[in-house]
């Protein structure tokens, strides 16, 4: 493979501006974004997006979950191509670049080789797959993984948000579902820039992130049920207190991940406790356990520890309990030699790095199902994602950007 010049950088003003003009689409209340999937605010960026790729000369193709891949044609378009991207849909109170980054990074990386007229051997498709983020319609990453066969494409379409309106209708209403099979396209590789959604980078001021594992991750709902009665008439050792229940789990959680550090995450997130009255005590609560980690013989201990654990808190309170397991996927371990074309470009350019685990789940996930793939992670301010205070700097974008450029034109080769 031909590797590409220390002279090799994108336009990061470019970028920045393509960035701050894609926020100004589904503005938040507190200076982020929401722009969920498949609303009048996801179509909208779509339609910039893809004007922004008719402009760089680029096809575009839709499938039917209505993920966009743009592509910009190789010197030999019999060779599977080289994809790059992420999502552009948020959270309904979300960030301005929170997967947007890695859209518009690849979007600049064929605006840039554009620019310095430069070929590649490989085709490079620039992809926006829909419904990443989950918020709006669970699962998260929806269509990369029915593209990755791990989820069901006619399911999914009849998932429904809290009106009751159904993923496939609104795909439709949008006019974003394509016609094109899911799942039938080749990837040579793919590549994913993403903000890293944690603090590590910044507090250790390190560049790039080279992530060379996902977190595995179970999520649980758990149920337990007590008896209601009245808090001040109840003498304490006659409770069946399932409130109390419910603080001794998150407690426990909280404990067992600690046991598995550097890496092993978990928490207690959503929260329900019945009847929810002052001077009543809970007679039931549900909730839910998120618990991660890179190590499938972890996770598994985890969530042993967690099941073993909730049982003798019950038994002690005399309160019974329910544990369904509601999401999973196991770790992942992403291609060595993405990777390595990560590394290796981060060094060229003299940035500094680090290998780094990925706690949250990104589209990469999937496809590294069915294809080699990799991701590049950048700073963000504090660690905060998922909020509309999430900022990065243009500098950090623009490193990340750096990047992924050498990493995907390197593996796309360039024509001397």
């Amino acid at each position: 493979m031909a590797a590409p010049g220390e002279n090799l950088r994108i336009n990061s003003d470019r970028l920045w501006d393509s960035l701050m003009e894609m926020a100004k689409i589904g503005p938040g209340i507190a200076g982020g974004n929401n722009r969920q999937t498949v609303t009048d605010e996801d179509g909208e960026g779509r339609h910039l997006f893809k004007r922004w790729c008719d402009a760089a000369g680029l096809e575009m193709g839709v499938d039917e979950m209505g993920t966009m891949f743009a592509r910009r044609e190789g010197t030999d378009p019999s060779l599977p191509p080289v994809y790059v991207g992420s999502h552009l849909d948020t959270q309904p109170t979300g960030g301005k670049y929170d997967g947007v980054l890695g859209v518009l990074g690849g979007l600049e990386i064929v605006r840039s080789l554009n620019d310095l007229g430069i070929k590649t051997k490989h085709p490079i498709v620039v992809t926006n797959w829909t419904n990443e983020e989950g918020s709006r319609f669970a699962p998260a990453m929806m269509a990369s993984g029915v593209f990755a066969g791990v989820l069901d494409q006619a399911d999914v379409y009849e998932h429904t948000d809290k009106n009751g309106k159904k993923f496939g209708e609104e795909l439709e209403r949008i006019g974003w579902k394509g016609t094109e099979k899911v799942g039938d396209r080749k990837i040579h590789a793919f590549f994913e820039l993403h903000i890293e959604q944690g603090p590590i980078l910044e507090d250790e001021d390190i560049d790039i992130g080279v992530v060379t594992h996902g977190q595995g991750l179970k999520w649980l709902q758990v149920t337990l049920t007590g008896r209601e009665a009245h808090t001040g008439s109840t003498p304490m050792p006659k409770r069946r207190n399932a409130g109390l229940g419910m603080a001794r789990v998150i407690e426990l959680v909280h404990e067992i991940a600690m046991d598995y550090q550097p890496d092993a995450v978990g928490a207690v997130g959503h929260m329900e406790v019945y009847p929810n009255s002052r001077n009543i005590i809970a007679g039931r609560t549900v909730f839910t356990i998120d618990i991660r980690s890179p190590e499938k013989e972890v996770l598994d201990a985890m969530d042993g520890r967690i099941r073993e654990g909730i049982d003798t808190i019950c038994d002690a309170l005399d309160i019974q309990y329910k544990i369904e397991q509601v999401g999973a996927f196991d770790p992942v371990t992403f291609d060595k030699g993405c990777v390595k074309a990560i590394r290796d470009a981060a060094e060229r350019l003299g940035y500094t790095h680090r290998n780094i685990v990925s706690g949250a789940g990104h589209d990469a996930c999937w496809i590294n199902r069915v294809a080699p793939t990799a991701m590049v992670m950048c700073p963000c301010v504090d660690g905060l994602s998922h909020n509309e205070a999430e900022e990065i700097t243009k500098e950090w974008a623009s490193a990340g950007a750096d990047v992924l450029f050498h990493a995907v034109v390197e593996t796309a080769v360039i024509v001397e």
